[in-house]
């Protein structure tokens, strides 16, 4: 399912922050020209049918102050929708926003409702990447381990209480979560499939590389997280994973070419990811610390 990730991502990062300040010097006049309206619409706003997917209002069973919203929003973002496009190319990320933004947009309009909300970002975005990388963990208040597949089964839970609560804009929501979530089992599908013709051995390989690819990448976000909270048990554990995927005879870069956050992507897709990224743990390793009585610990 590889394709050419051309950053679309940034996108809409850009036009998340942009419309922010539309929003934030008047969301009445905001909501007027930007949100979803099937008559608009129909009328010539075409515009609607995307630009009610970036406000930042807080809306729904909990209020938060905008600038906390869209601090949330853009980070969820970067860290799912890159993911994503980066497994996925832009051609197929920019697919599921269109599909869950449309399909969204389509049952307001057979409901009869407007509709203002991030719900690609919270809902849509957030169910693929909980299935494409169900052992991720957030870090809540950067110290509560959550894996991002209990965040999703909240969510999930939230959006559809909300729809038995009578909530017209929570249904539209999860039409476009279905419809999007059935395109990425879709994908899902097709990349697992037998097909008739037998494939090269080039092409199986690139499938093997590919699931590879996935699981370097989240370990990847894991050895910097631990780097980052100087956490000692997570960059044991990070080692012993490593130590024991180690393929032997790869030749391996220098320590100062560890950079699996490239944009060519080589180094999470290298057999020598595991020597490295081990050598990597134990070169940032937190050095310890002398203390009066002469014994030593770790810094914090």
């Amino acid at each position: 399912m590889k394709g050419e990730n051309l950053h679309s991502v940034f996108i809409l990062l850009f036009l998340t922050i942009a419309l922010f300040f539309l929003e934030y010097q008047d969301a009445e006049r905001y909501a007027a020209l930007f949100a979803f309206d099937a008559e608009a619409v129909l009328s010539g706003e075409v515009w609607r049918v995307v630009t009610y997917q970036f406000t930042q209002s807080g809306q729904g069973w909990f209020s938060f102050p905008r600038a906390i919203v869209l601090f949330f929003t853009l980070l969820l973002l970067y860290i799912m929708g890159s993911a994503v496009e980066e497994t996925w190319g832009t051609r197929r990320f920019l697919t599921l926003f269109a599909i869950s933004t449309i399909t969204t947009a389509a049952a307001a309009s057979l409901l009869g409702i407007a509709l203002l909300g991030s719900y690609f970002v919270n809902f849509s975005l957030l169910f693929v990447y909980a299935a494409m990388f169900p052992q991720q963990t957030f870090y809540i208040f950067a110290m509560i381990p959550v894996r991002i597949q209990w965040i999703a089964w909240v969510a999930a839970v939230l959006l559809v209480a909300g729809v038995f609560a009578g909530g017209a804009a929570n249904t539209a929501a999860l039409a476009g979560s279905i419809a999007s979530y059935l395109y990425f089992v879709l994908l899902r599908a097709r990349a697992i499939a037998p097909v008739p013709a037998p494939r090269s051995q080039e092409e199986e390989s690139e499938r093997g590389i590919d699931s590879i690819a996935i699981r370097n990448a989240a370990r990847f976000v894991a050895v910097k997280k631990a780097i980052a909270t100087r956490s000692e048990p997570d960059i044991d554990r990070l080692t012993k994973q490593f130590e024991r995927d180690t393929v032997q005879g790869v030749n391996v870069c220098p320590p100062a070419d560890y950079k699996p956050e490239n944009n060519d992507g080589y180094c999470i897709r290298c057999e020598g990811f595991s020597e490295c990224s081990a050598r990597y743990l134990a070169m940032n390793r937190p050095a310890p610390r002398p203390v009066a009585d002469g014994a030593a610990v770790a810094e914090t």
